[in-house]
């Protein structure tokens, strides 16, 4: 593992029901912050227990890692987790300029939607899911009304294995983490608007029970989504947004 970060351990597997999953069933026996990744996942989901595809060639990895904050600050690491994914992009296709960060944790490539996170509690543990479409994506049938269109990473020029993808995406995370322990989230707030999609822009952010349209204005210390509608700014904590 030439470059693994220290104190990082990390599993592969061909094949999981998924790594979410198996992170749940390992979380007794880990002593230390670990990537699970599976080749191949046959029972994937995404936020709201949508489904994720995940044929092989894909990357399907979760890091999990021991949670010594409040579950509100621990969550702000799906800024870490989708900013890490962008500089491993870059790093892997050296196209800073294709990749943009959508709130709250997707990455897109050229507006398509390339890459998701999904963060999930587990005890005394913080489990960080992350699918990447290195070499399928789904197609338009199967995705969600409204939802942007799904890329790949090799439309960028990147062809390579998930082993290899992890191996990047590990270091960028660990840097990042480091950055988040001692600093705290301001940095990781201020690098991560930087690549914001839709920034200053209109656009639609959709709850369980309304939907919000306003004038992206910012993401808050807390992580919030704030929209500037016409009855003042409005902050959205949790939500899919829309274009």
């Amino acid at each position: 593992m030439s470059g693994w970060p220290t104190g990082y351990d990390r599993r592969v597997y061909d094949t999981l029901d998924s790594t979410l999953a198996e992170a749940a069933r390992l979380q007794p026996e880990l002593t230390a912050p670990t990537w699970i990744l599976a080749l191949e996942q046959t029972a994937a989901r995404g936020r709201r227990g949508r489904s994720w595809s995940t044929p092989r060639g894909n990357f399907a990895a979760t890091l999990i890692m021991p949670r010594q904050e409040a579950p509100g600050v621990a969550a702000l690491r799906s800024f870490v987790a989708s900013l890490a994914l962008f500089r491993a992009f870059v790093a892997v296709t050296g196209r800073e300029d294709a990749f943009a960060l959508k709130w709250p944790n997707d990455v897109l490539l050229r507006g398509g939607k390339v890459a998701g996170i999904l963060l999930e509690s587990l005890g005394d543990h913080l489990a960080i899911g992350i699918g990447v479409n290195l070499a399928h994506a789904p197609a338009a049938g199967a995705l969600e009304a409204r939802a942007l269109p799904a890329v790949t990473l090799r439309e960028a020029g990147a062809q390579l294995a998930p082993e290899a993808f992890l191996d990047v995406l590990a270091q960028e995370y660990a840097g990042l983490e480091e950055q988040f322990t001692t600093y705290g989230f301001a940095p990781i707030r201020s690098a991560w608007r930087a690549h914001a999609a839709r920034l200053g822009e209109t656009i639609t952010a959709r709850t369980m029970r309304d939907e919000t349209t306003g004038v992206f204005e910012d993401v808050d210390a807390a992580g919030s989504l704030i929209l500037r509608t016409a009855q003042g700014l409005v902050p959205i904590t949790a939500a899919d947004v829309f274009f």
